[in-house]
């Protein structure tokens, strides 16, 4: 006799896992904080802490919008290198579509970087 499962039963059990496999660890070391360690409340303990330093001033703080391009253009150039290193691996077994298409994909990413050039967000105020 063959017994038929659902499709979303799985679904269902490994979605239960996954929260478990993410939630009973937090449960144990919440219980075990709680168990072992001893509360010690005081001024010190409850004291903003940052490197060191008292807190001075608004926390909201503007940051140049170069910090942000500098940061995108760093992603689209790490994004590259991950597109770029299979390729490589498998070159001699791939076709001539395959170069074709990282070619465009190459074309793409100077032109974007011979635009931030031109626009001068590589330069370093």
């Amino acid at each position: 006799m063959q017994v038929e499962y659902s499709p979303s039963l799985f679904v269902l059990i490994l979605g239960a896992g996954a929260l478990a496999f993410a939630l009973v660890p937090l449960g144990l070391a919440w219980a075990w904080a709680r168990k072992f360690s001893p509360p010690k409340p005081g001024p010190d303990k409850n004291a903003i802490y940052e490197c060191g330093l008292e807190s001075k001033g608004d926390a909201w703080v503007q940051f140049k919008s170069e910090y942000y391009l500098y940061a995108i253009i760093f992603l689209i150039f790490d994004v590259e290198t991950i597109f770029l290193l299979p390729f490589a691996v498998a070159f001699t077994g791939l076709g001539v579509g395959a170069f074709a298409a990282m070619m465009v994909f190459l074309v793409l990413l100077v032109e974007g970087l011979a635009w931030a050039w031109q626009k001068g967000v590589l330069t370093w105020k």
